[in-house]
Order: C-alpha cells, then structure tokens, then sequence
C-alpha cells in the first residue's frame, strides 16, 4: 500500500518532539476516548502536519500552505508558527467563526473562498503554484496520512489492545492512517453523516467519487471527495462506513459535554454518535475505543 506500518512508526519518531501524545479514558467498562481534542490546535491534524513538514527537508522560503475546511488549518498555522516559518490557509465560507478566528491569532493568512473545501483546495492549488509553498494536504498525502496514523499507535499502547476503533471520516486520512497503524489488530469501522457519505460512496463506486456536502458536520468532515490514499487502504482493508444522522450527532456532542465533560466539535462526537444510535451495537465483552477526533467549537453551545 501506499503507506506501511514502518511510515508510521518512522512519523511517531519524527514527530515525538512537536506533538502531545494525547490520553485516553475509559469513560465505561470498555469504552474507551481518544482525546485528540487536546492535541495541540485542537485536532488530531497537528500529527500530519508536523510529519509532511519535518518530512521533505528545508521549507521554501514561502512557507506552508493548506486548505481547510478549519481543523487542518489550524493544525498547518499552528506547525509553521513551531517552525518558525509563514503559512497560508485558504478556507471556505461554511467554515466556523472560532476557527477563523483562531487561524489568525496564529498568524497564518487567511483566504476564505468558495462555499466548500473542493472551492479552497483549488484556490490554493493555484496559489502554491504561484509562491513556491510547500503544500500540506488535509488528508490525501503519504506523510500526512502516516502522521494521523500515529493515533492508532497510542490507542494500542494506552489501552492495552481494544477490539474495535470508531473513527469519523472527512476526506480518510485518520481513518487511513488509523488502519495501517493497527495492522490488522483491531477492527475499523468508519462513521460518516448520512449527508456527507463521502468515502461511504467512494467504497461502493471502488473509486472517490463526488458528494454533496452539507450538515452540521460540514465544516471538518466535509470533503466532497476521499481522498485516493484512503479509498485504497480502506477498501484493501475490508472497512465498512456507517452513517449517522444529524440528530444522532448533536445528541452524541450533548451527551459527550453532560454525562462526561468532553467538548466536542460535532465532526469530534460524530464517531460516538454510531455507539449512541445503535448504528454500531458491540457484542458482549468487546472492548471499543471512539476516537474524539476534534474540539474546535464555541463552548456556549456545547448545552
């Protein structure tokens, strides 16, 4: 496959200095949390991040730059402010006000273009084109893929060997890296919002293939097209994607904040709205871990 168990363990090396190696809490007997809303710039992206910088030797002179649906540019700011070099982020219109707001306190440029992530992805294409910038995808590069997989490293490690991982699927970078890094040691199953099914429809199609993209998941899983990366592993893998609706996701973030004090951005609850809904029912005795993916959000309504 494109990318291997061994680029995992090389990107966990490589990044060890500049990421949190986040916790995880059994919240039941059982059910495990993967906190990556406390990795730093509030999502799992940081890992791929750092490791497609850190990865190809000196940054141009242009710096990074990314397009972002918000999480990943965050992540990408939030990297080239640690290296010491300039980043450019071009996102789209649907993207949340708090992650606006935080690209620019880390001083990257921000462009907002288009209505979805395909607009700035495109702008930003365009742009690298232009500058000479080192372009960090947010989910269809080796190395970015390999560094997002560094989660599935910890999960094994921190929770002694789980039976199953639920990972929420934008574009499939985590759940891709997720699946190489457990190298057949735990089962994957993907979540996705029944009105983003993106790499949902790329497994039936055997290709990525265009969706619509909408909902309130939008703004961190709403690619509208898997990534090839992920549609390759995934479906050399056998994983299966189940869809979750609206209301089975803003349920979940609630009961994320009530019953247990995690905020969540609701791309970040979406992968626990499958255990909530019964979209996922795990057998007796199996031991599941959810990956919290994200928890860039407005904390006035997390109630």
């Amino acid at each position: 496959m494109s990318v291997s168990i061994g680029d995992v363990r090389r990107a966990a090396e490589r990044i060890a200095g500049y990421v949190r190696r986040t916790p995880v809490v059994e919240v039941s007997p059982g059910l495990f949390f993967k906190l990556e809303g406390l990795q730093h710039s509030g999502s799992f992206k940081a890992r791929g991040g750092f490791n497609r910088a850190l990865s190809g030797g000196k940054i141009p002179e242009a710096g990074l730059i990314a397009a972002s649906g918000g999480n990943h540019g965050l992540a990408v700011a939030y990297v080239a402010r640690s290296l010491g070099v300039q980043a450019e982020i071009f996102v789209p219109t649907v993207s949340s006000p708090v992650k606006v707001a935080g690209l620019r306190a880390l001083g990257a440029r921000v462009t907002q273009v288009g209505a979805v992530y395909a607009d700035a992805y495109e702008a930003s294409v365009k742009r690298a084109a232009e500058t000479g910038a080192l372009d960090v995808h947010a989910y269809d590069q080796a190395e970015v893929v390999a560094g997002q997989g560094t989660v599935g490293l910890e999960i094994l490690e921190q929770t002694g060997g789980v039976d199953t991982v639920l990972v929420a699927v934008g574009g499939g970078g985590l759940v891709a890296g997720i699946t190489v890094a457990l190298d057949g040691q735990a089962r994957v199953v993907a979540v996705e919002p029944e009105l983003i099914p993106t790499l949902h429809r790329a497994l039936e199609a055997g290709r990525p293939v265009g969706v619509e993209v909408a909902g309130v998941g939008a703004d961190a899983l709403g690619a509208s097209r898997a990534g090839e990366i992920a549609c390759e592993i995934t479906g050399t893998a056998g994983i299966r994607s189940l869809l979750v609706s609206e209301e089975a996701i803003v349920e979940a973030r609630r009961e994320m904040w009530r019953e247990h004090r995690i905020a969540a951005e609701h791309a970040g609850a979406t992968a626990y709205a499958a255990l909530l809904s019964g979209a996922y029912t795990p057998a007796e005795g199996e031991r599941v871990a959810v990956v919290v993916c994200g928890a860039n959000t407005d904390p006035a309504t997390l109630v």
